[in-house]
């Protein structure tokens, strides 16, 4: 007789896996014990070596569906003690890399028992097994054990007692179990009598009746509506203050969603269906049958199916109600504040606001989750919001690095990350820390992810602003800041994710970021690795004048730009009158600023020429979102290039600074270029397509330049304009065709989302040089 001690790393709690163990262990006749260590899985294996080799392969090749093994080790003990049984024995704490499962939605089995009448669970709106349910969010402390999660409010009732201490079935050592007699209960807050059904039936007749409804699902609210009724979601739309960003949409199955989207991938529908469920990105049918208000001027909708049981009785109930089969599900929250996930917050900031009605429930929600986004780039995610289903999954840098890290993440689409040694953790979507309820829901969040992770951090990174609110919050922590320029930060984000440290050449495209010049960066070409950066490029730095209204209103900078191109200042109001880019008061007071360069910053931002270019062509003057501009820019050059337009256009060289050396994107001989289309007549859709390719052209051109000089044939794509994936096509394919390896993002997202891995990775190599 052998004794095997196999320890197992990864995802290997909250998934079913000690279960897994104990069956796998009895099928093949061996003794022993299994436990959660919190850091891994031990398991103590006696029987056959040749068995317990076998053991020890069918480990890692029928692991469940939910888990991910990082590593696992084999020891061979001595011991005299004979194992008589295998039992999975009370878990125990231990120090080491840490793993803990995302949010898991609801798997078919258990959506199949939810609809089954003769099931005991028969229309519970919180079945779970072994395989699915919530994890993170309802996770307090580790290891992932009832007693540490918020089901420790809802002792089992016997019936579920037995499944959960029978490796027979389908619920052993779930530790969410729960069943119509012993779990949680929804009710409609304000109106404590109306529980269970009678609250559920309420909640889908108010859908039916054009209502707006708040729902607590996994990780916080959604505000829901029909989808198909335009009256319905325009008032959303004037409740939430959100004039056009669009909705995400939950679909009641497949059959919908292809009926109203067009798959470009068979990938995309397996991520649909897949565990994590996150809202896709997807084309629109051309006959697209939803509410025009949902997504307008959008060729894309976001889409997701219902991953949590309430949600799928929201759909589905045995109460006469014809339901919608498409529902607004968009996050709970006013505009600038965080997703709400308490009673409190969905009362004070939702009811009589935004909603008519709260559904609730009484679990409680230890860490907010928004809803994962993503769109798709060739064969893989291409994320744009990171959060429900793929936190806190950790990011590698496949290095041997100690110590640990807290890195907090940008001011704009916030999240932060915690760095054990080689592992870095991001956060779920917290959001924009201009609201103070954002800022205090990421001091919370902090809080819980340090115990979780049991991280005590000796840095902390930040970004090199000196006046956003994370870097407020970061000097209160008394550990010391460790400032990271933006745009290198995103780009150390690309690299990372990519587990590629050599040097590249970094295209850090976005809106806004401090430099160490102190001046405003935002369209950067660096040399980075690990280690540091030098800025080689940018675009042409340009005036915009009007403060933080510049950022949102690209007529601005449109007529600065006009100012600096004209012979004369009447010149440009003329072009400006001529193209309707603003009113005459407009121009009066933006001349002003002008004439007397009063309340204007000298900026490289790549997001400001987007928008200035868009409000020059008349697609968007102002933008009521970050990024409305760009967006719409890139729609109608996507429409551009079914045109049949000519993608050879001259080359418009580089310039180069004598001081510095620097090069420089021709910034305002693109923006001349469609001056001149705009004013010969040109489709503004053609317009857009060929500021695209002339942008793409000159960054092509530049990184042809730098690897002439350094050798470097990687470039690296981050920042929020790569979230325009027409504009990433167009330089990875001249990029590709000129022999460069180019690394783009997957499972991060390229804008202010991203940066704490950026950040992380920063600090954590700094901290590994001391």
């Amino acid at each position: 007789m052998v004794l095997y001690r196999i320890r197992v790393f990864g995802i290997v709690q909250g998934v079913g896996f000690r279960p897994f163990i104990s069956r796998l262990a009895k099928e093949q006749n061996i003794f022993g014990t299994v436990c959660n260590k919190g850091s891994y899985v031990e398991i103590f294996a006696q029987g056959e070596k040749k068995i317990l080799d076998q053991f020890q392969q069918d480990i890692l090749d029928r692991a469940p569906e939910r888990s991910d093994i990082v590593s696992l080790e084999k020891v061979e003990r001595s011991s005299s003690h004979v194992f008589e049984s295998f039992d999975i024995i009370d878990s125990e704490k231990e120090t080491g890399a840490i793993f803990i499962s995302p949010d898991i939605a609801t798997c078919e089995t258990c959506r199949n028992e939810l609809f089954d009448s003769s099931n005991r669970r028969y229309l519970h709106p919180f079945i779970n097994c072994t395989a699915c349910g919530p994890r993170l969010t309802i996770l307090e402390s580790m290891p992932y054990d009832r007693e540490r999660t918020s089901m420790k409010d809802f002792p089992m009732c016997h019936a579920c007692h037995v499944e959960y201490t029978s490796p027979d079935t389908r619920r052993y050592d779930a530790q969410p179990i729960c069943c119509n007699a012993c779990g949680p209960e929804v009710y409609l807050v304000g109106e404590p009598c109306i529980r269970g059904a009678a609250a559920i039936t309420r909640a889908r007749k108010a859908i039916k009746n054009g209502s707006i409804i708040a729902i607590k699902g996994i990780g916080g609210f959604h505000l829901c509506c029909d989808a198909y009724d335009e009256i319905a979601v325009k008032r959303l739309r004037e409740r939430k203050s959100r004039p056009v960003k669009p909705f995400a949409v939950m679909m009641r199955n497949m059959d919908i969603v292809h009926n109203q989207c067009i798959f470009e991938h068979k990938k995309q529908e397996k991520i649909l269906t897949g565990h994590q469920k996150p809202i896709l990105l997807l084309q629109k049918k051309e006959h697209f049958q939803l509410a025009s208000s949902v997504a307008p001027g959008n060729p894309k909708i976001g889409v997701m199916l219902p991953y949590a049981p309430i949600q799928m009785l929201l759909f589905d109930y045995p109460d006469g109600i014809e339901m919608p089969d498409s529902l607004i599900m968009t996050s709970g929250n006013p505009s600038g504040a965080p997703i709400c996930h308490t009673d409190e917050e969905a009362s004070d900031m939702l009811l009589g606001k935004i909603c008519d009605l709260i559904l609730s429930n009484n679990r409680r929600i230890r860490l907010r989750a928004d809803d994962s986004v993503m769109d798709w780039l060739h064969d893989k995610p291409y994320m744009i919001r990171r959060s429900r289903g793929y936190t806190p999954l950790p990011f590698s840098l496949n290095q041997t690095l100690h110590g640990q890290v807290l890195a907090i993440g940008g001011e704009l689409k916030n999240t932060f990350a915690i760095v054990r040694d080689n592992l870095i953790y991001p956060s779920p979507y917290i959001g924009d820390m201009s609201d103070l309820r954002t800022l205090t829901a990421l001091k919370d969040s902090v809080l819980l992810f340090e115990s979780l992770f049991e991280c005590t951090p000796s840095l902390i990174a930040c970004d090199l602003h000196p006046r956003y609110n994370t870097t407020a919050y970061a000097k209160t922590l008394n550990t010391p800041l460790f400032p990271i320029q933006h745009h290198y930060a995103h780009i150390l984000s690309c690299m990372a994710e990519n587990q590629y440290s050599d040097p590249v050449i970094g295209i850090s495209f976005d809106g806004t970021g401090y430099g160490t010049d102190e001046t405003i960066w935002g369209g950067e070409i660096l040399q980075a690795d690990y280690h540091g950066f030098l800025r080689l490029g940018s675009i042409e730095p340009f005036w915009q004048f009007g403060g933080d209204a510049a950022a949102r209103e690209g007529w601005r900078v449109a007529v600065s730009m006009l100012y600096h191109l004209c012979a004369t200042a009447e010149e440009a109001r003329t072009y400006a009158k001529s193209l309707n880019l603003c009113s005459d008061q407009e121009w009066k007071t933006q001349s002003i600023l002008l004439e007397n360069n009063l309340n204007g910053i000298i900026s490289t931002s790549a997001g400001r020429l987007f928008d200035a270019i868009s409000a020059l062509l008349g697609i968007r003057r102002k933008s009521t979102f970050e990024g409305e501009a760009s967006m719409f820019l890139q729609f109608a050059a996507e429409e551009g290039e079914l045109m049949e337009a000519d993608s050879s256009l001259p080359l418009i060289p580089l310039k180069k600074e004598s001081k510095t050396g620097r090069f420089f994107l021709p910034t305002f001989e693109m923006f001349y270029a469609a001056l001149q289309e705009c004013i010969a007549g040109i489709d503004v859709r053609l317009s857009a397509y060929y500021f695209h390719i002339r942008l793409a052209d000159s960054i092509s051109n530049a990184c042809n330049q730098i690897k002439e000089k350094t050798g470097i044939c990687t470039v690296a794509l981050s920042g929020g304009v790569f979230q325009n994936l027409f504009l990433v096509r167009l330089i990875e394919s001249r990029l590709m065709s000129n022999g460069f390896h180019v690394l783009t993002h997957s499972l991060i997202p390229p804008n202010d989302g991203g940066l704490c891995l950026g950040q992380a990775t920063a600090a954590i190599v700094h901290l590994n040089e001391e």
